[in-house]
């Protein structure tokens, strides 16, 4: 008899596969092994082990145990559970969680240490070096820094030989969180909230809450509490804040570290490789105990967590939709049930499937319905387009520019919002219409006015504007449609020269530290008007900003998605809640073609609750999220007859199952992509209906052939 040892490829493969244990490894669960593939040696994971013959032919031998720090037992349960979820192959979940170990490790740092051994000549310059380099060893500059000398002088003392260089791994930072650092004062209704969490902490075991406050209630504060008692319950507990967009990291992780004195891992794509590894060596050895990342941390390999935090839960950038699809929002839930911990859910405008399992009881609703401090909600007025429109060529009506001139006159900060990037979202030929689009893609291509190139938000394909239409080859026939942030900047600038205008979108602010020193200008009254995309929507508190403009609010309620007006009210409630953050009053001006709208009426009286209500009872009649569940197939291919055929074959496989019914194909909205045409299934089932187990059992009666691919998408957030 060997031991038999299941191991997990990060790669597209539908299961692990069985090797023999070495003799005298001892593997673990968890373990991250090198094992053989056809011809080389793969690096995978040991999700299984027990006692057997191991079948008709012999198996393979694991070659080794890879060193540094395994992954938890709960951690490969979770990977096991996300692909099952997602009816999808486990290894690329796997792939997420083992990013941070394939990365390479920071070079190490060169330090000088005294040897102990007179320079040849000693100067005064050379005497304060080495009595500086008494203290420990130190980089060069460093020393030369402190003794106030220049680098040429410690070069010096290294080529006498009384310095000498050696190599050590460089710190990662991660120190013990302080816990007696005073917390700012809470209000009452914080306060209640905070001790809710306490309580629910030191219960133990796997609960969940939905802390549901609104814009500038201090909900990051009362989480806050609820990570001190996290830590304090458990020394080798640890706490992962989970957020939906990089740009807000750097504000949390400044906070993080002033109140527990020691700074949290970061992670998100924007960390350098080395750092990435740092961290995820740190967690899965249980040195770092908080986390602040994007959606992706959530497969970390963490020794003990204690606590995950979903800030802004309802927001849609926690839906992975390339690769591996998942919703990080409900597999944040379902990690924390797994590893026994908490969960708090954050936000100011839930998810209608957080608040539905508020209501039934199944999550901790705690409210928050002011304001922190003297600070209170904005005045929202709806501005109507049919009345004032803005003149010919315009976007901005007349009472917005009125309202952003008196803003501007007091001194104050105005936030005009459309969230549509680039100057003008199409271009088009006045002599024969056509449309540019990206090729083979139908779509439109996007100006960019400060880089003079079109460019394609799905695929990444730019050019240049041309000077004649590439259809019929007019010259001077191309015109901008409609407005993006560029545009809008530059009618902001031809109405308030004197102004200071700067612009907040992916475009302008490539990384976090520029997000961050944007927010620092922000926040020191350094911008009069912000022109921004939903970047700025969420999570910044400017103080001096008391007028909130919408330019288009009725952008986000067409497309036919079934959650266009949950995210439209969600975003727009978000934007106008920057305003009025402080003790000055805030104000917000909608502009919108419908201003009838259950949406823009439940705004304007800052009704939340009677939105949600309507909109709960809609989606119940159709049987629709939260009361029923979705998945989408979308299958592509290069040759439409082929496609043609296989969606055809595809529809005549899906089970018969009671509680399910399956919509299509149909073309997608967006049918052809990089050259691949592309059809769409609908699913929808019950409540009580195990829907990833029937995707997974239609995915497995037809296999795609050729070209042809076929993704499922569980709980689907886009439609296009």
């Amino acid at each position: 008899m060997v031991r038999i040892v299941s191991v997990l490829l990060p790669l597209p493969l539908p299961e692990a596969f069985d090797y023999e244990e070495a003799e005298g490894l001892a593997l673990s669960v968890g373990d991250r092994v090198l094992a053989p593939l056809g011809a080389r040696l793969a690096a995978g994971v040991v999700t299984g082990l027990r006692e057997g013959a191991g079948g008709n032919r012999p198996l393979k031998v694991v070659a080794e145990r890879l060193p540094g720090p395994p992954l938890s037992p709960a951690t490969v349960e979770f990977v096991q559970w996300a692909a099952r979820y997602a009816a999808d192959g486990p290894g690329l979940p796997l792939a997420i969680a083992l990013r941070g170990a394939r990365a390479p490790l920071p070079r190490p740092e060169r330090l000088a240490v005294a040897t102990g051994r007179p320079p040849a000549r000693l100067t005064p310059a050379r005497a304060r070096v080495l009595e500086a380099a008494a203290a420990g060893p130190s980089p060069p500059a460093d020393l030369a820094r402190r003794a106030e000398v220049s680098p040429a002088v410690v070069k010096g003392l290294i080529d006498d030989g009384a310095l000498e260089l050696r190599l050590a791994p460089r710190p990662d930072g991660f120190g013990p969180p302080d816990l007696d650092t005073p917390a700012p004062p809470l209000n009452a209704s914080q306060a209640a909230a905070a001790a809710s969490l306490r309580g629910m902490i030191a219960e133990g075991g796997f609960q969940a809450a939905l802390l549901d406050g609104v814009t500038g209630s201090g909900k990051t504060e009362v989480y806050l509490e609820a990570v001190r008692a996290a830590l304090a319950a458990d020394p080798e507990g640890q706490v992962l804040i989970l957020l939906p967009e990089i740009a807000l990291t750097q504000a949390l992780i400044t906070r993080v570290t002033e109140r527990f004195g020691a700074p949290p891992g970061e992670w998100h794509s924007g960390i350098a490789p080395p750092a990435r590894r740092q961290v995820w060596d740190a967690v899965a050895e249980g040195r770092c105990r908080i986390v602040v990342g994007a959606r992706s941390a959530l497969f970390l390999p963490f020794r003990r967590l204690a606590l995950v935090v979903v800030d802004e839960e309802h927001d849609t950038s926690f839906k992975q939709e390339d690769g591996f699809i998942y919703q990080a929002r409900d597999l944040a839930v379902v990690r924390a049930k797994l590893e026994g911990a908490s969960v708090i859910l954050a936000s100011a405008t839930p998810s209608l499937e957080s608040l539905r399992n508020a209501e039934t009881g199944r999550y901790r609703w705690l409210r928050l319905a002011d304001r922190h401090g003297e600070a209170r909600l904005p005045d929202i007025r709806l501005v109507d387009l049919r009345e004032t429109p803005p003149d010919s060529g315009r976007w901005i009506s007349p009472p917005l520019a009125e309202a952003m001139a008196e803003t501007l006159a007091a001194g104050e900060q105005t936030l005009l919002f459309l969230n549509r990037r680039g100057y003008a979202p199409l271009v088009l030929c006045r002599a024969c219409g056509e449309k540019l689009t990206a090729p083979d893609t139908d779509s439109w291509l996007v100006e960019h006015r400060y880089t003079n190139r079109l460019v394609c938000h799905l695929t990444g394909f730019s050019m240049p504007r041309p000077a004649t239409c590439p259809h019929c080859g007019a010259a001077d026939s191309l015109v901008s449609i409609g407005p993006g942030v560029e545009r809008l900047e530059e009618e902001a600038r031809a109405l308030f020269p004197e102004a200071r205008i700067s612009v907040f979108s992916s475009d302008t602010v490539r990384s976090a530290a520029d997000a961050r020193a944007l927010v620092e200008t922000m926040e020191a009254g350094g911008i009069d008007i912000l022109v921004a995309t939903q970047a700025a929507a969420k999570g910044h508190n400017f103080p001096n900003l008391t007028l909130v403009g919408v330019v288009d609010a009725d952008l986000g309620l067409r497309g036919g998605d079934l959650r266009a007006a949950e995210r439209t009210f969600q975003l727009l409630a978000q934007a106008t809640g920057r305003a009025g953050r402080r003790d000055r009053p805030g104000r917000a001006l909608i502009q919108t073609w419908a201003p009838d709208h259950p949406v823009m009426q439940a705004l304007q009286a800052q009704d939340r609750d009677a939105f949600v209500r309507t909109e709960l009872y809609e989606r119940e009649l159709a049987g629709l999220p939260p009361f029923g569940r979705l998945a989408a197939v979308v299958v592509s291919g290069r040759d439409p007859q082929a496609l043609e055929g296989f969606v055809r074959e595809l529809a005549a496989a899906a089970p018969n199952a009671e509680g399910v019914e399956v919509y299509g194909p149909a073309d997608a909205p967006l049918a052809l992509v990089r050259g691949r045409r592309r059809k769409r299934f609908l699913v929808r089932a019950d409540r009580q209906v195990d829907l990833s187990a029937y995707m997974a059992a239609w995915k497995a009666r037809v296999k795609p052939r050729g070209s042809i691919r076929l993704s499922v998408d569980i709980d689907p957030y886009s439609f296009f």
